[in-house]
């Protein structure tokens, strides 16, 4: 079947299309899930809630565009509506620290440490980085998206690099940071 005979199917509660759709989106949309959520079983939850989703406004689905953006743009909302309302957005300090630079040696670090230090990340420095740096959002798209103010996203991001880039000083020492040769 192809994907638009996939969608039609989904609108007509098709399971079987409904299972092909799953299968063939699960895997991109799970890596989505993994940059959004605090570890693997969250994003597991949050891979069958926002599937649930899928399925539910597949009829809002107007075939302008790619079918894969709109579902990603799906999953990340779904995921951005569990941190809506709470507490993670307030902000101890207004204040934006300097923007820390990062240097790596692309051919030393593993994107597996990359992926572990973004993921321990607190919550509200982990969804700005991921939609600003991963995802291309901008400073005013990310302060719609998660209902704070842009200098909040701006603080957020600068405190994110911050910690990574002392996490990554930390373990160049170490060795920690490569992949296994």
């Amino acid at each position: 079947m192809s994907l638009e005979q996939l969608i039609y199917g989904c609108r007509d509660y098709d399971t079987k299309a409904q299972e092909q759709l799953y299968k063939l989106l699960s895997p991109k949309l799970f890596s989505v899930c993994l940059k959004y959520s605090r570890n693997y079983v969250e994003a597991e939850d949050n891979l069958q809630d926002g599937f649930l989703i899928i399925f539910n406004k597949i009829n809002q689905f107007n075939f302008k565009g790619s079918f894969e953006g709109w579902a990603k743009r799906v999953m990340v909302n779904n995921i951005l509506q569990k941190y809506r309302g709470n507490s993670v957005f307030e902000i101890v300090n207004d204040t934006i620290p300097d923007e820390a630079e990062v240097e790596i040696d692309d051919e030393n670090v593993s994107l597996e440490f990359l992926m572990k230090i973004i993921q321990e990340l607190p919550d509200r420095y982990r969804l700005v980085f991921n939609l600003y740096v991963m995802d291309g959002y901008s400073h005013k798209e990310i302060a719609e998206m998660l209902d704070i103010t842009t200098g909040t996203t701006k603080s957020n991001l600068a405190r994110a690099k911050m910690i990574l880039k002392e996490k990554i000083e930390a373990q160049a020492g170490n060795g920690n940071y490569t992949a296994a040769k």
